[in-house]
């Protein structure tokens, strides 16, 4: 009978099927709930002993896995108030109510705001270095939640997260986006609507490190467009941009324009990481 079946496990069936029981059924009683966890506790230590956790930056053994050591915890400098309402640059000291950093004052941004977790460094270097080139996308999170943090005034309801987009024969080289994944662990984190499919980078364009602001500036200029159909969903919604770091910001200033032409209703910009001095810019 069709109804037996659904109700359990089908006669001699035994213990293979009943084990085969969905895990929303198990955790229905107090004791099922305590079975699941203590064998989810169990597998983290059998693959932590297997894999030991490391830090993310230096690749020394760490207590948990999905952190930094103390040392390059350490080292790591959040970026917080206050600063550059506009282009989010930290103060030195409180400015007042107001004010607005001499870069944004001398040339304003084609985008209205933009936030960023911490200060490009040695250790911003080396967790963008290994989610952008050593294959270890899952290092997205630990990011995202950082940057959720950081953006928390740009990142309320009516945003939609848009990645900068890779050409698609350097994303097929690196089989993934960093922008991407970490505009998706963001919007797990966030609870924010994605849009993978709002921009593509239709001109292959030249890797940016080492270039001059004028010279990032040229290279990407006129390299972005919206995918056909973007534009009915872009009228009017505000999109915050997502990156991995900030240099010169030519970048999301190219974006940021063709964007602003095409109806957006606001442009924020969200990175992980972002160059407050040029003697770091080695990006």
């Amino acid at each position: 009978m069709v109804g037996a079946i659904e109700a359990g496990p089908a006669a001699g069936c035994g213990l293979g099927c009943a084990l085969m029981e969905s895990e929303a059924g198990l955790v229905k009683t107090p004791i099922g709930r305590r079975a699941l966890e203590g064998a989810r506790g169990l597998g983290r230590l059998v693959l932590d002993g297997l894999f030991p956790p490391v830090c993310l930056a230096c690749a020394r053994a760490v207590g948990t896995p999905d952190g930094l050591c103390p040392t390059c915890w350490g080292k790591l400098v959040p970026i917080s108030a206050p600063l550059c309402p506009i282009l989010g640059l930290p103060f030195e000291t409180d400015m007042g109510a107001g004010a607005v950093s001499p870069k944004a004052i001398a040339v304003p941004p084609a985008f209205d705001r933009a936030r960023s977790a911490v200060t490009y460094n040695e250790v911003a270097r080396a967790i963008i270095a290994k989610l952008k080139y050593g294959d270890r996308p899952e290092l997205a999170l630990f990011c995202a939640r950082m940057m959720a943090g950081a953006g928390h005034q740009i990142l309320g309801e009516g945003a939609v997260l848009v990645p900068v987009p890779l050409h698609r024969r350097r994303q097929f080289s690196r089989r993934y986006n960093q922008a991407g994944e970490l505009a998706r662990a963001l919007g797990r984190v966030a609870n924010l609507p994605l849009d993978t499919d709002m921009i593509e980078r239709h001109r292959p364009t030249r890797q940016q490190v080492g270039l001059t602001a004028r010279q990032r500036a040229g290279n990407v200029d006129g390299a972005f467009r919206l995918r056909p159909g973007a534009e009915r969903r872009l009228a009017g919604r505000r999109v915050v941009l997502v990156d991995d770091v900030l240099t010169t910001g030519a970048t999301v200033e190219a974006i940021a324009r063709m964007l602003r032409r095409k109806g957006a209703g606001a442009i924020d910009v969200m990175t992980f990481a972002r160059v407050v001095f040029d003697a770091d810019m080695t990006v």
